[in-house]
């Protein structure tokens, strides 16, 4: 009976690091199983790709410039046909698997991990598996205790200048940033905690510090 060969998993692969971009090229050129479309080196050109171009699994970092791991898988959530997606980082926070698979993520791979789990990872991803590390099952399903837990250090400074009534431009002054980069991460500590403006990420803000 003749077998049927399976066709070739369309990659794309989004990191941060040029060192990473250039290992994927080589690691995944060299398996027959893969065809990597393409690299990006932040999550808004990943965003670009996918609006692009049809590939089967997405590659990404975890804390990339513009975009990060978190806020990409957010955005896929909303498109239909979306690729399957994997975060792969070298972050060691042990809540980061549990994020991504509350975000929708297909899978989770650390850059500890050797490149043969990272290349079955892909393959897993690809058929229509999920695939993330051992760890405890109870912990991994817990929610936060605060909806603040969620946020990043940075994210809950901007939070606590959003409080004392500080406008983009004296944020952005405090921390040495661009106006465009306090937008992008109040847009993301909108999101994580599940409000539509300021005002609301004023009053989740005080009514978490409220409780402690």
């Amino acid at each position: 009976m003749e077998t049927r060969e399976r066709p070739l998993v369309d990659v794309f692969v989004a990191d941060k690091s040029p060192l990473v971009r250039m290992a994927m090229k080589t690691l995944l050129g060299a398996d027959p199983r893969f065809n990597l479309l393409g690299t990006a080196e932040d999550g808004e050109l990943f965003l670009r790709a996918v609006d692009r171009l049809r590939f089967d699994v997405g590659v990404i970092g975890w804390t990339m410039p513009y975009m990060d791991g978190a806020a990409v898988l957010r955005a896929l959530r909303e498109r239909p046909q979306a690729p399957r997606m994997l975060v792969y980082t070298g972050d060691p926070d042990p809540d980061i698997p549990r994020r991504v698979m509350d975000l929708g993520g297909a899978g989770f791979c650390p850059k500890a991990d050797s490149p043969e789990r990272l290349l079955a990872a892909i393959d897993l991803v690809a058929r229509g598996h999920m695939t993330f590390p051992y760890t405890d099952v109870p912990r991994m399903t817990a929610r936060p205790t605060s909806p603040l837990d969620g946020l990043t250090a940075r994210e809950k400074e901007l939070l606590a200048c959003l409080a004392e009534g500080m406008s983009n431009a004296r944020i952005a002054e405090r921390f040495g940033i661009s106006v465009h980069t306090v937008k992008f991460h109040l847009k993301n500590v909108f999101g994580k905690l599940a409000v539509s403006n300021r005002a609301g990420a004023v009053a989740v803000f005080l009514a978490a510090s409220d409780r402690r």
